[in-house]
């Protein structure tokens, strides 16, 4: 579980880094999905995710003799950027492991920061990862599944209970758990009362069964438009965050989740890819149990989109 003490110690370590990201109000989508309506916009944090946050608090706390041969990291995209941007500020050499099917704004976006790529099978990239760092030395940043990146994705919450201290909910997508769990972490240790509800493709419901069972349930391949959230299994250092402190979580089904991103990028004028704009999905389909008096917090997690994938599915409606 992570503290307090160490997510306002991550919050120090990466002021210098990264951007505050300001809360929005936004009114114009209060009657649209059925509440108070305010936005985290992590989209428009440094490389366009919330996954540098995590990346810096990992690779900043580490010795210098353990990333002297490079690091390595397994991601669907935005860790890898947010690895490939630390790396290149540390001075040290970058591989990062993604699937093929990463859309090609994510590998250009992580070879821009000069990173080398290696693709491989989706449900591969955490064993192809393992194995380069045991062949090469290079130190390994999970994705998720480490307190120092959970703690450092916990920074939003903090900022969130800041800049919002009067909110009702928080609402976050959710993947391999790095982000909810920070997040939950940082607000349920400073408002128990304060709701928070993670969201994640219903093609890919890896935390719905997960609590539901009470352990951790690995789930075949699937693929999803949601392409940042489909980790196949919750983890291990997340899921007892997520049982603690996590109130709720919705699945929302694939033919939906592209309204989260038209509605954000045609009302909101907010490129949200459409992993993070989920959130926004589910208020949208009704999932979510909000009401007109309540303040919400949707976290938009990334902007690493191209636009026309977005003008695609409008045209599709």
């Amino acid at each position: 579980m992570v503290t307090l003490q160490a997510l306002k110690a991550a919050q120090e370590k990466l002021k210098p880094y990264i951007i505050e990201t300001p809360i929005i109000r936004m009114e114009n989508l209060d009657a649209r999905l059925g509440c108070q309506v305010y936005l985290k916009p992590e989209c428009m944090q440094r490389t366009h995710s919330f996954k540098i946050r995590g990346a810096l608090n990992k690779m900043l706390s580490m010795e210098a003799e353990a990333l002297k041969n490079g690091v390595v990291a397994a991601s669907s995209g935005n860790h890898g950027k947010g690895v490939a941007f630390v790396a290149r500020l540390l001075g040290i050499k970058a591989t990062i492991v993604v699937p093929d099917s990463t859309p090609n704004i994510k590998v250009e976006g992580i070879e821009a920061y000069g990173a080398q790529i290696v693709k491989c099978p989706y449900e591969k990239r955490h064993e192809v990862a393992g194995q380069l760092s045991r062949d090469h030395g290079y130190a390994l940043i999970h994705p998720y599944d480490d307190e120092a990146i959970i703690a450092g994705q916990g920074t939003i919450g903090l900022e969130i209970m800041a800049q919002l201290p009067e909110v009702d909910k928080v609402i976050v997508p959710i993947g391999g758990g790095g982000l909810i769990g920070g997040i939950a972490s940082a607000v349920k240790l400073q408002s128990p009362d304060v709701q928070v509800i993670g969201v994640e493709p219903a093609l890919m419901p890896r935390y719905s069964k997960s609590l539901a069972a009470g352990e951790r349930i690995l789930l075949e391949p699937a693929h999803s438009i949601a392409d940042a959230i489909l980790t196949l299994q919750p983890g291990e250092a997340n899921f007892p965050i997520v049982q603690e402190y996590v109130d709720q979580v919705v699945a929302v089904a694939e033919e939906k989740i592209p309204a989260g991103s038209i509605e954000l990028l045609s009302t909101g004028k907010i490129l949200a890819e459409f992993s993070s704009a989920i959130v926004v999905a589910a208020a949208l389909n009704g999932q979510l149990p909000v009401s007109p008096e309540d303040k919400v917090c949707f976290v938009i997690s990334g902007g690493n989109v191209d636009p026309a994938d977005i003008v695609r599915e409008m045209s599709a409606r």
